[in-house]
């Protein structure tokens, strides 16, 4: 239709489309397809358009006949190659709604951007953000539609878009039936089924979690892989983790990940080979030969030296270094760079409390004797061994304990009820060890935590009785090193809680059923689909990732972490046990562990019981911006409440989270009813702050601090040497008391993997898309009111920066600033790429 003329009945239009071109289509180069594909190009058939009227022909009432036209290739500029296209509307078919676009291709494209302008003028009458992955026409029929920026609540929409947009919503749901390809857009729901290996190894079993009384858990991906022989509850694993298309990796994320990945695993394979050289269980020797990983590094085996490990270690290595001396070297973590002995005072292990990368542990003790919730006929008496007359030597006698408790003096990390049903069974696996535990912090007047003692307790069984035991620190020998291994066994355990369910549970697991709920109850054109999207990017496929090979049968966390075998069973009696939607807010989640009180003459609506709680501090600046800029969003599109209560797509997707997603709590009475400005502002703050905030509260920081695996062992290989003092475990421990401390610490193996894969999480990739930012797809832009909000939250997120600077360089802050101390940036909100450990991403991306 080029050249056609304008009449007073017409109008041309001209469409620019934007498309990526991938990796594999670069690659597809030598293939059959590009030279077909380039034929369609020649031809000028490549991209078929169909405009789509937003209104019903008056007449017939039913939707108008689409304006078709052909997109032909115009250019290419490195990976991005434009199209373009004119249309001859006629004056009578009313606002465009959106395009059907049919692939003609032999291959897929992703497709960004489509743009419409006047041919007369220039002006921009529409926009499609697509940022979608779209089939040859000949893998997938189904025309794929993409709607306007223009948002609509569904009562909203225009007649000639109602139909379209819940035909759409009917094809992302699926059927629930057959194996999933990596080519569909299906979200379904399905329980984690898929962490065993039951046909390969019967040892590598494990129960499914979700849909059982035992065994509660949120859901996953839907699959629809064949089910296990051996296990009919359980489905097969294959090479491939489905998720829909568009949650893939982008291109440069892919490229990225799996070079750092190569690097990660070359990390790992040198001591991993030279172990295999010696004894795969090998711990390290000594402290100097674990600072040789960062200051001297590892010199490769020789090659015809390591066996099995020869292909792997020599195809790592070309792929990823050209070192022509062979020796490898970790980066040197934050913690150990700024004070290589800051990981032996107890000054730092109390602070990373507060300020490491778990600060959703501690919580305020409000009795003495502190008690279990458990049977006493089957673990023993309820009450703690920490008793008052222990506290009150601890703190010198300055004030009666109950009066610590009453001035909210004393803190708690409290794994003795999570762990202890878990002690014979752990104990009866190969390598590892495990105690219910209680370790007790006491507030000084600096404001700073003091730990004052660590209770260890082995619950009886039918063949031992029970054991329990209270540590203090000490300045006797044989006390002080006690003490110092009793830490150890409580930073494990505090490594399991946090990587298991502060961070796995809580962000990863749960945020995976808000995405899936919201592509099967939210059309594309409604504004909290909208809002939400941004958040959601990459979730579905790094958890796919970690199902693969972190948390799966014999998998890195199995490997090298305390509970072993037992890690994901821990996680679901956290969920079953603690998990509530509603605290998971920050300021609720503070309240319910004691560290704030409600105040709403307070800033933020809570006062916080520690002044300097460095993660609560700068959490809740976050978490305040991000409310108020979902409130402005909120009040403009959902002006009258009654609104949100009518809005059928929003009430589907709040069910379906409910019912489905998290279907093993769905008659909790806590689930908030939307039904308000409020419950709406407040649940939609709290999931954007668990996937941004929360998130990278947990996991940036995780090379920082435990990259140097003496100050945040994941595992307790041995017990405490004075847990059975008629074994020889005792004489050695009195003799050379390192040693056992180095033998409680993870294998050679064991910590250089973990340290490889906590640089990856660690590390920022350079398309991430952060809190407040510039990202793909922000159709709220293209409206002046949402706009303007945006700007406001990025204003004050810029702000919020220099706030948390400012804090790290305040000496009365002694939580955050100090010498040799590693300040806390972790709820800074912009980053460059790389391990910076700061930066808050829109969403769970690593």
């Amino acid at each position: 239709m080029q050249g056609t003329s304008i009449t007073t009945d017409t109008t041309m239009l001209r469409a620019y489309l934007t498309v990526r071109l991938s990796a594999g289509g670069l690659l597809s180069n030598l293939e059959l397809t590009h030279a077909l594909d380039s034929v369609i190009d020649l031809l000028g058939r490549s991209l078929f358009l169909e405009l789509i009227s937003s209104e019903l022909d008056p007449e017939s009432g039913s939707e108008k006949k689409t304006i078709s036209a052909y997109a032909q290739k115009v250019s290419q500029n490195g990976e991005d190659i434009s199209y373009e296209s004119n249309f001859t509307i006629p004056k009578d078919f009313g606002e465009i709604g959106g395009v059907f676009m049919t692939n003609e291709y032999h291959r897929e494209i992703f497709l960004q951007d489509m743009i419409l302008q006047d041919h007369k003028t220039g002006a921009i009458v529409t926009t499609m953000s697509c940022n979608s992955w779209i089939q040859p026409k000949s893998v997938s029929p189904d025309k794929r539609i993409f709607f306007t920026t223009k948002s609509y609540l569904p009562d909203q929409t225009p007649g000639g878009l109602a139909r379209l947009r819940k035909h759409e919503l009917e094809l992302k749901r699926g059927n629930g039936k057959g194996e999933r390809k990596s080519t569909d857009r299906i979200y379904d729901y399905d329980t984690y089924n898929d962490l065993g290996e039951p046909d390969s190894d019967k040892d590598k079993a494990r129960p499914v979690l979700g849909s059982t009384e035992q065994f509660p858990y949120p859901r996953r991906c839907r699959t629809g892989r064949p089910k296990s022989k051996t296990d009919p509850k359980s489905e097969t694993r294959s090479a491939t983790f489905y998720v829909p298309r568009d949650e893939d990796f982008s291109e440069v994320k892919q490229l990225q990940f799996s070079t750092t990945t190569l690097t990660s695993l070359l990390h790992a394979a040198v001591p991993s080979a030279q172990s295999a050289i010696i004894d795969t269980k090998l711990g390290f020797p000594s402290f100097d030969a674990i600072s040789a990983l960062y200051n001297e590094g590892f010199k490769m085996p020789e090659v015809d030296k390591i066996g099995l490990f020869k292909t792997l270690v020599a195809c790592i290595f070309d792929a990823t270094q050209n070192l022509s001396d062979q020796v490898l070297h970790f980066a040197i973590p934050n913690i150990l760079e700024r004070d290589r002995f800051s990981w032996l005072r107890d000054e730092e292990f109390a602070r990373e409390t507060l300020a490491g990368v778990n600060p959703y542990a501690i919580q305020l003790v409000k009795e003495l004797p502190m008690k279990s919730k458990f049977d006493p006929a089957i673990y023993g008496t309820v009450e703690s061994a920490i008793t008052t007359a222990i506290v009150e030597k601890e703190i010198n006698g300055i004030m009666a304990a109950e009066e610590a408790v009453r001035q909210k003096k004393l803190f708690v990390l409290d794994y003795h009820d999570l762990l202890l049903p878990y002690v014979h069974k752990v104990r009866a696996l190969e390598g590892t060890t495990l105690y219910g535990s209680r370790t007790l912090f006491f507030l000084t007047d600096e404001g700073t935590l003091k730990p004052i003692a660590i209770e260890l307790t082995r619950p009886s069984s039918p063949t031992v009785p029970g054991w329990r035991h209270v540590f203090v620190p000490s300045s006797d020998s044989t006390g002080s090193w006690l003490w110092r291994i009793a830490k150890a066994h409580v930073c494990a355990h505090d490594s399991a809680h946090h990587e298991l369910i502060s961070h796995w549970l809580r962000t990863h697991c749960c945020v995976e059923s808000y995405i899936i709920a919201a592509h099967r109850q939210l059309s594309e054109m409604h504004p909290i689909y909208r809002l939400l999207h941004p958040h959601f990017r990459y979730t579905m496929k790094i958890n796919a990732l970690a199902r693969e090979a972190l948390i799966s049968a014999g998998g890195i966390i199995e490997s090298s972490f305390s509970p072993l075998k037992y890690s994901m069973e821990l996680s679901s009696v956290a969920y079953n046990q603690f998990w509530r939607f509603d605290f998971e807010a920050l300021p609720a989640d503070l309240i319910r562990r004691g560290m704030a009180v409600e105040d709403p003459a307070a800033e933020h609506g809570v006062k916080l019981v520690i002044d300097d709680y460095p993660f609560a501090n700068d959490g809740l600046l976050i978490w305040s911006a991000i409310k108020k800029w979902v409130q402005e969003y909120i009040l403009h599109y959902y002006p009258d409440s009654t609104q949100i209560k009518n809005d059928t797509e929003l009430q589907a997707w709040w069910y379906e989270v409910r019912t489905r997603g998290h279907a093993d709590k769905k008659d909790e009475p806590w689930w908030p009813t939307l039904n308000t400005h409020a419950s709406l502002i407040q649940t939609l703050t709290t999931i954007i702050w668990v996937a941004s905030a929360h998130h990278a509260a947990v996991n940036f920081g995780q090379y920082d601090f435990a990259g140097y695996f003496p100050n945040r062992p994941t595992i307790a290989r041995i017990n405490m040497p004075i847990e059975d003092m008629t074994a020889n475990q005792f004489d050695k421990f009195l003799q050379k008391p390192e040693d056992t401390l180095l033998e409680s610490f993870p294998t050679q193996i064991q910590a250089t993997v973990v340290m490889a894969v906590l640089d990856l999480l660690s590390t920022h990739s350079s398309d991430e898309e952060y809190l407040g930012g510039q990202a793909a797809g922000l159709t709220w832009l293209d409206d002046p009111v949402t706009k303007e909000a945006y700007g406001r939250f990025y204003a004050r997120l810029k702000e919020i920066e220099g706030i948390i600077d400012a804090r790290n360089s305040d000496p009365k802050l002694m939580n955050r600033s100090g010498a040799g101390m590693v300040p806390y940036k972790l709820m800074k909100p912009f980053s460059d790429a790389g391990a910076t450990g700061m930066g808050i991403p829109n969403s769970i991306s690593i």
